[in-house]
């Protein structure tokens, strides 16, 4: 399946995410929560700019799938990128489950400030909402980054530590484990993983932590690793 802009308004995400609502693996949002969400957001905006940023620390960076204006390197104080989110099914399935990217407290992370045009703050924050405010697993907040141009206020998406898939802080080897095999409805995990690192390096940021599991990943897939199975992670 492919994510852009039209699938994503065309309801692929929820559509992938409902099968694992019927398992009980998830609860969906529903798009009045959703749009009640985006609305306390835009009515929280510490300035008065017309123009929306947001801040892309993995898939938003090499797949945004809404339209931009500007992108600027970027870089968020207080937290870091981590693979702590469980996917089971956009990037694994129900009994190999794989990991998405969220941002958890610490650090800093480096990733692309991406702004929206003021006209179409409305339709294209409805698109982002749509793909990242699912099922409340992340917690939208105005976060203020660094950029070459000057510090902007961008909305970025925080992991919630009280989601049910929040996988905390997972050692290098059970991370590596779960994305070198998982496979979803949009992928293999390990692809979602080398677009990011390459996404960086095209930014011209090293972060060792994501080239050190990608190494991992691939010395696993190399070594035939077998994947995790539900019973084994719980």
């Amino acid at each position: 399946m492919t994510l852009n802009r039209d699938s994503i308004k065309n309801g692929l995400i929820q559509d992938i995410v409902a099968e694992a609502e019927r398992l009980g693996l998830v609860t969906l949002m529903t798009e009045e929560e959703r749009r009640e969400s985006r609305r306390r957001i835009l009515a929280t905006r510490p300035d008065d700019a017309g123009d929306v940023w947001v801040f892309g620390y993995g898939s938003l960076m090499w797949n945004p799938a809404f339209e931009h204006e500007e992108t600027r390197p970027a870089r968020l104080f207080g937290y870091h990128r981590a693979f702590c989110l469980w996917t089971h099914v956009g990037r694994g399935s129900p009994d190999c489950p794989g990991l998405v990217l969220g941002l958890d407290r610490g650090g800093s992370v480096a990733g692309m400030a991406l702004r929206i045009d003021a006209a179409k703050v409305e339709e294209e924050l409805d698109i982002v909402w749509s793909r990242e405010m699912v099922t409340a697993a992340y917690r939208p907040r105005w976060m203020r980054l660094a950029t070459p141009h000057g510090p902007v206020h961008a909305i970025a998406f925080l992991i919630n530590h009280a989601h049910p898939r929040y996988a905390g802080k997972l050692c290098e080897e059970e991370a590596a484990r779960a994305i070198a095999l998982a496979e979803g409805k949009l992928g293999r995990c390990r692809d979602y993983l080398e677009s990011t690192v390459t996404a960086l390096q095209k930014l011209g940021i090293t972060d060792g932590r994501m080239e050190d599991l990608l190494h991992r990943v691939e010395m696993l897939r190399s070594a035939g690793q077998q994947p995790i199975m539900e019973e084994q992670r719980l």
